[in-house]
């Protein structure tokens, strides 16, 4: 069967998260002002990139080495993660909330920081888990719950009572449904019993992890840097009204990552890893060149329909700051017509196993972020963020597509037919 029920019950999960995702941020700016969705954004990065110090991409060597273990011992690895990370975010907690309390973040955010930094590292790991472990439709559920589901009621609740329309009310269901979420991925867990749990910590077996690890946690905090770092510096060179219209358009522009990683990516990495494995590089080639071609025409039917349907959105929502901002919005979009493409390069020397060429280019992002902002930021204080964006994925894309290049004169690829 070409649909299983299961894989159809996966695609539905995946899509009300994805539509539910879509929409929250145009209902979030219709009922709460720009200011706090600056603020919004600002504090979701923040959490999201405390997640890699607490987790140090610890998760890449687990999941290699949980698929290879017997059930018996897996829960020891589980364990073993678990108390690196405990380690982690009981010693960066208070560092973490000092450099808040410095940058000048609304105290009543700082309170949420810890509490939702951990909720959402536990339950990212616990969907990693289950990806890795093949429990797709648990995985999907788990993710609904923790992404769309609580989305879905606070708008609801905003609509309905104006006392809701404020931040406190955003951040109290987000942790709720991040309890419910770890609730249930605790349950999941257990039923599918892995033993080892009583075993002692390997201490040594984490140090293995760490060090591998390492190479890929600094390029990661490299590029998820840009990501972040960008909404601080906007609300230093704009104010944070600015940062308000920044984080609605990036949420729009966004999208297009979603829909291809959902549609093209999903599907051509794993067929290109089997390709690079059997050494079929001439199909291996194709391939790249489909992807490409799948790429470009969903770039450009979504920056067409994007840029048609934003001043009705904007229309509706009603708030005259986004749409004095609306000249953003072209070279946010750009930004991510960029880093899409350079996404078909990157996973070709990936399947191929070229990860010094993908952890280099990542490194050298943030430097080239924070020159470019600062030479831009002289003249066009308000573009320099975006511009400064864009000009780091020009520099991965070229240096993906040149490694990929000479990836494909050393096999083959750039001259098989």
């Amino acid at each position: 069967m070409l649909f299983s029920a299961e894989r159809i019950v996966n695609i539905v999960l995946r899509s009300m998260t994805l539509c539910i995702r879509f929409l929250f941020i145009f209902f979030l700016a219709k009922y709460i002002d720009p200011s706090s969705i600056g603020y919004y954004g600002i504090f979701s990065a923040t959490v999201s990139y405390g997640m890699y110090f607490v987790g140090l991409d610890f998760y890449i060597y687990t999941t290699r080495e949980i698929i290879r273990t017997s059930e018996g011992r897996r829960g020891q690895m589980l364990k073993g993660q678990a108390a690196l990370s405990a380690v982690l975010y009981v010693l960066l907690l208070p560092l973490a909330i000092l450099l808040l309390r410095y940058v000048g973040w609304p105290i009543y955010l700082i309170w949420w920081f810890a509490p939702l930094l951990l909720l959402e590292y536990f339950n990212q790991e616990i969907y990693r888990l289950l990806i890795a472990l093949s429990q797709q439709i648990s995985a999907s559920l788990l993710l609904f719950m923790r992404q769309g589901s609580w989305g879905l009621v606070i708008v609801a609740l905003m609509a309905w009572c104006a006392e809701s329309r404020n931040l406190n009310a955003v951040m109290a269901l987000w942790a709720f449904s991040g309890v419910v979420t770890a609730a249930l991925g605790i349950v999941k867990l257990r039923k599918l019993r892995m033993g080892g749990w009583r075993l002692p910590i390997d201490w040594g077996w984490i140090r293995k992890g760490v060090v591998l690890s390492a190479a890929f946690l600094g390029a990661t905090l490299a590029l998820r840097g840009i990501q972040t770092v960008d909404r601080y510096w906007l609300e230093a060179l704009g104010g944070i009204q600015m940062v308000g219209a920044y984080v609605l358009f990036l949420g729009i522009a966004g999208t297009l990552l979603v829909f291809l990683d959902a549609g093209v990516f999903a599907y051509a990495c794993p067929e290109l890893i089997r390709l690079a494995h059997d050494g079929e590089h001439a199909l291996a080639r194709k391939r790249m060149w489909q992807i490409l071609l799948q790429t470009l025409a969903l770039c450009v039917a979504f920056a067409f329909v994007s840029w048609l349907v934003l001043p009705f959105l904007l229309d509706w929502i009603g708030d005259p700051v986004y749409k004095n901002a609306i000249r953003l919005y072209p070279w946010i979009l750009m930004a991510m017509t960029i880093n899409a493409l350079g996404m078909v390069p990157h996973y070709v020397l990936y399947a191929y196993g070229k990860d010094r060429s993908i952890i280099a280019s990542h490194l050298v992002t943030l430097p080239v972020f924070g020159l470019s902002t600062w030479l831009v930021g002289m003249f066009q204080p308000l573009l320099a963020v975006p511009i400064g964006l864009g000009a780091s994925f020009i520099l991965i894309l070229v240096w993906k597509t040149v490694a990929c290049w000479r990836l494909g004169r050393n096999t083959g690829m750039a001259t098989s037919s």
